[in-house]
């Protein structure tokens, strides 16, 4: 594939853009740094993991030594780290931010929050920071990128089970978080006029969150994955298309061939009717105003 004639044919410069990006550390999220660098792009790593983050930075720096890049340290299952992280990004003059952090078969525990931490990780950190930070973003005309997944439709939601606590099958645990992240915030930005909104997907790649794979299953595909499905730097222009391309309600940017492979496409989203997506919408309204309580 010839990336640079993509890219000059679907992007443009990003010279004076702060784009803050989770997950940086990630496949995905590496592959977007590298992209959003080479664009012009001043970054914000958010990120768990410190060493990482310094690695990705001195990385970037020695592919593009012009990049600004700037780290903060967050972990999506502590939500006073959350708060924190987003202290500081308000007064960073944030043009756009990607919600690229995710876990999928990692341990599970009840947080601090009361949710389940897979659900807190992919719903509840990621609602909370678009939240806090829809006010610095319409001063800047500012966009939200949400990577969603095809996960989301392999359960419905469950108002008597918001984060599926109560569940066991790793794929519908985070497949539920990632539905009700996604229509949490299509309800969110349907009367949005100031704040662009894209919701994408990068089909299925071999990342960290494969990776969490049970052992077994990981020991299996490890190998076929890497040649079946897309490499994480093709997978990764589904993120890079969202910052150019908005998303209307119920609409994502995702691969064109079944949403697993090719090159980025938007498309209407049909697997959540208007009923549900609604019901979902309340509930992340009332989680947002207990958590504004709880600061």
């Amino acid at each position: 594939m010839n990336y640079a004639r993509w890219l000059q044919q679907n992007t443009v410069s990003l010279t004076g853009k702060r784009i803050a990006v989770t997950g940086s550390t990630g496949g995905l999220g590496t592959a977007l740094c590298l992209y959003l660098a080479r664009l012009g792009a001043s970054l914000i790593l958010l990120d768990r993991n410190p060493e990482k983050a310094q690695t990705l930075e001195a990385t970037l720096r020695r592919e593009h030594p012009d990049v600004e890049v700037e780290r903060i340290t967050v972990d999506m299952e502590d939500m006073t780290a959350v708060r924190a992280a987003c202290d500081r990004l308000e007064r960073m003059q944030v043009d756009a931010l990607v919600l690229n952090a995710g876990a999928y078969a990692i341990p599970r525990h009840t947080c601090a929050t009361g949710y389940d931490n897979v659900y807190q990780i992919n719903c509840v950190a990621p609602y909370y920071m678009v939240r806090r930070m829809l006010p610095s973003l319409r001063r800047r005309q500012g966009r939200v990128v949400a990577v969603g997944s095809i996960a989301h439709n392999y359960s419905v939601s469950d108002p008597e089970d918001v984060d599926f606590a109560t569940r066991t099958a790793s794929s519908k645990v985070y497949g539920n978080a990632k539905r009700r992240l996604m229509f949490s915030l299509y309800e969110l930005f349907r009367q949005e006029r100031e704040v662009a909104l894209a919701v994408v997907h990068p089909g299925i790649t071999f990342t960290n969150i494969t990776a969490h794979y049970p052992p077994w299953l990981f020991a299996i595909i490890k190998h076929p994955m890497k040649w079946i499905f897309m490499p994480v730097r093709k997978a990764a222009l589904s993120l890079l298309l969202g910052l150019f391309v908005s998303c209307d309600y119920h609409e994502w940017i995702g691969p064109r061939l079944v949403s697993v492979w090719g090159l980025p496409i938007k498309r209407p989203l049909r697997t959540v009717g208007e009923e549900e997506s609604r019901l979902i919408g309340e509930a992340a309204q009332s989680m947002w105003n207990d958590l504004k309580e709880d600061a």
